[in-house]
């Protein structure tokens, strides 16, 4: 039998699948501006100019130009009152070219986070983030009208690299609104038995080293050591961690909340930081905002 030190995960490769699920969006983007003289409209509210969201949201126009989704702009001031944004918001509902409507958090301070989110209309809510969409993940027999796109993404790559969840132990490190949370409600949709890990859990390690599958998403550089992994076991990492590299020219890397190449060694199948979930969760807000307009134009 091979010594672990021959052991080699399977790496997932989420900006391969990603730019196989983003042909297939581009695919029946054609399809609906043939047949209907149509295209998905994704509206990106930015608040401010945070220098990591004007990244994520040039990032997230770039991907709609690819795919043909007709992207709207929305640049306002970070003093921008409450008012004026739900103002905005409320706009963007009642445009029916707009069938997405994104708004990056976080938001500045004197704004109310839950207040704005809400007031997104349910049909337009492609980041899955409204209290009613969270709800109805939340409960059985009920179904959202969009998955919130990490943890979308998250299963997505499970479901393309050959890996069943039904009945797995899943564990969920991080119970953020944005992954933990949903993810572990998603995993529990796809009848996995989960557990959520947090920062009150005492002993993490022992709970992690019984899971066929990990989520990563506690926002902790390299927390998961090769350890902790169960044997075999299918490693997501969500984490997005600069870290301290003099050798590179921006004099920081990313890495994920798991030690990646301790995990190589141990796991079945990781993702790695960067090139994982990241690419993934574009792919799904496409994904989500093709869905949207389907329900409209191709009633």
């Amino acid at each position: 039998m091979a010594s672990q030190s021959d052991h080699k995960a399977a790496i997932i490769d989420g900006k391969a699948i990603a730019q196989t699920i983003r042909n297939e969006i581009a695919e029946e983007v054609r399809h609906l501006s043939q047949k209907y003289g149509k295209v998905p409209g994704l509206a990106v509210v930015i608040v401010g100019n945070r220098k990591d969201s004007q990244s994520y949201v040039s990032m997230k126009r770039k991907a709609c130009a690819e795919v043909g989704i007709l992207s709207l702009d929305i640049d306002l001031p970070e003093d921008v009152s409450q008012v004026d944004l739900i103002a905005k918001v409320h706009e963007l509902n009642a445009n029916p070219d707009v069938h997405g409507i994104l708004v990056q958090l976080p938001l500045p301070k004197h704004i109310n986070e839950e207040k704005v989110l809400s007031e997104i209309s349910i049909e337009k809510d492609v980041d899955g983030f409204h209290p009613l969409n969270i709800g109805k993940l939340a409960m059985k027999g009920r179904e959202p009208l969009f998955l919130p796109c990490t943890p979308k993404g998250c299963l997505e790559l499970l479901s393309r690299s050959g890996i069943s969840i039904k009945g797995k132990k899943a564990v969920v490190v991080g119970r953020s609104n944005i992954v933990g949370l949903p993810v572990s409600l998603l995993l529990l949709k796809a009848d996995a038995t989960v557990t959520v890990v947090h920062s009150h859990s005492p002993d993490p390690e022992s709970i992690i080293r019984e899971a066929d599958i990990v989520i990563a998403a506690a926002g902790q550089a390299m927390m998961i050591k090769g350890s902790w992994i169960k044997p075999g076991a299918a490693v997501i990492d969500v984490g997005t961690n600069a870290i301290d590299d003099s050798s590179r020219k921006s004099g920081y890397r990313l890495v994920g909340d798991v030690d990646f190449q301790e995990a190589c060694k141990v796991a079945g199948w990781v993702t790695p930081v960067p090139g994982g979930v990241g690419p993934m969760t574009v792919a799904m807000l496409l994904n989500n905002t093709l869905d949207g307009a389907k329900r409209v134009i191709a009633q």
